[in-house]
């Protein structure tokens, strides 16, 4: 048996690529961002410079967090952070739905070195 999710009319996605976390559904994107980002992992609402903020920053991550339909402004998000803090891009997209995983497949596309964290919010 397979260990992984399937997405129509897309490939196969392992499920051992993505680091999940399951969480309640039906929050707000604060809700994830202070479930996942503690104290000891990053700092949340880091504020940069130009007054932008970083959904979470960590030792080595900016990371933008986001509803998984909103995946490109995540991702533009994440590399505007990353630049501005010489960090490496990632997003967390907040899964509502099974069929959101097409909007993962989207991010990987873009093969721009973003590492791709999950939510499975539902």
């Amino acid at each position: 048996m397979f260990s992984g999710l399937y997405y129509l009319g897309l490939n196969y996605v392992p499920l051992e690529l993505y680091e999940t976390q399951t969480m309640p559904a039906n929050q707000k994107e604060d809700f994830y961002v202070t479930q996942w980002c503690d104290l000891e992992f990053g700092r949340k609402e880091a504020v940069l410079w130009d007054m932008t903020r970083v959904d979470c920053l960590t030792k080595d991550y900016a990371i933008e967090f986001d509803f998984a339909h909103k995946w490109a402004e995540s991702v533009g998000q994440s590399l505007y952070y990353a630049e501005m803090t010489k960090k490496k891009p990632a997003v967390v997209l907040i899964m509502t739905k099974l069929t959101d995983m097409k909007y993962v497949k989207r991010v990987e596309r873009l093969n721009k070195d973003i590492q791709i964290f999950l939510v499975k919010a539902f």
